[in-house]
């Protein structure tokens, strides 16, 4: 039996997938997001068994799919893993037509219920300035994106944490976000820091953090067309990833963002 793993386009950052093809020629992509789960086929009792793996610190949703119509009878339904586990999601026999199996991941806990909570600001002494807001028209358009906060920094600006959690996620080089770290909080919601300067990162995954403590320095990695800082709070929907409107405070009072700037460049 050949097997060759591939990958599948993905929307960036809104969720990892990752394909397996039985008996058949598959192409390898690089993918545009960096990986919250894995799957391995394993030989196993005449057949294979598709394994699916959390890479993640914290919760995450992965749904299998199959290129196939007999297959798509048999598929488990989605699956809630837990940091670091293994699970078995189906088991192929040998004797199979040729397949290819398609894994999504999306971080997060789907049945968690964020709460309304007002975060500090992730940097001091400097100004609040910001340059794409909730709806911001250049970037801000798609459901993981939609509301977030772009903070203009100078590179190596101290980014602090805006709401104790633990370091779920901590990547280096992402082909968008660029550098960046996802903290996990206590009701589910995750915080999203990102266009970090490489090679700054002060966390590791697992890491328990407080609120004002340092994460890295801001940078201008990934997709971004100047020094800023990305900052979003998202949620497991349901096999959705998703930013939601967030309340912040500054030393001088309670930020007001607006709901989509100006018709003008940002970075972004």
């Amino acid at each position: 039996m050949l097997v060759t793993p591939a990958i599948a386009d993905a929307a960036p950052s809104a969720r990892w997938r990752q394909s397996w093809g039985l008996n058949s020629a598959a192409t390898a992509r690089v993918p545009t997001s960096p990986a919250f789960a894995k799957l391995n086929l394993e030989p196993r009792a005449g057949g294979h068994a598709a394994i699916a793996t959390n890479l993640l610190a914290g919760p995450v949703q992965v749904r299998l799919h199959g290129q196939s119509a007999a297959l798509q009878e048999t598929l488990p339904s989605p699956a809630l893993l837990m940091p670091g586990e293994q699970r078995t999601l189906l088991w192929l026999p040998a004797d199979g037509g040729p397949t290819r199996l398609l894994l999504d991941a999306f971080p997060g806990d789907p049945a968690a219920r964020p709460d309304d909570f007002v975060y500090q600001l992730p940097f001091r002494g400097q100004p609040v300035r910001v340059s794409q807001a909730f709806g911001g028209r250049y970037s801000h358009t798609d459901t993981q994106n939609l509301n977030a906060v772009d903070f203009p920094l100078a590179e190596g600006t101290p980014v602090l944490t805006a709401r104790a959690g633990k370091v779920m996620q901590v990547v280096e080089n992402a082909p968008d976000l660029g550098c960046l770290v996802r903290v996990l909080h206590r009701d589910g919601s995750m915080a999203l820091y990102a266009h970090l300067q490489a090679g700054s990162l002060q966390v590791r995954p697992g890491q328990s953090v407080e609120a004002g403590q340092a994460l890295a320095a801001s940078g201008n990695t990934g997709n971004s067309t100047g020094p800023h800082l990305h900052f979003a709070i998202q949620a497991n929907t349901g096999l959705t990833l998703t930013s939601l409107r967030f309340r912040m405070r500054s030393e001088r009072g309670e930020l007001q963002f607006p709901r989509e700037t100006p018709e003008q460049p940002a970075s972004r």
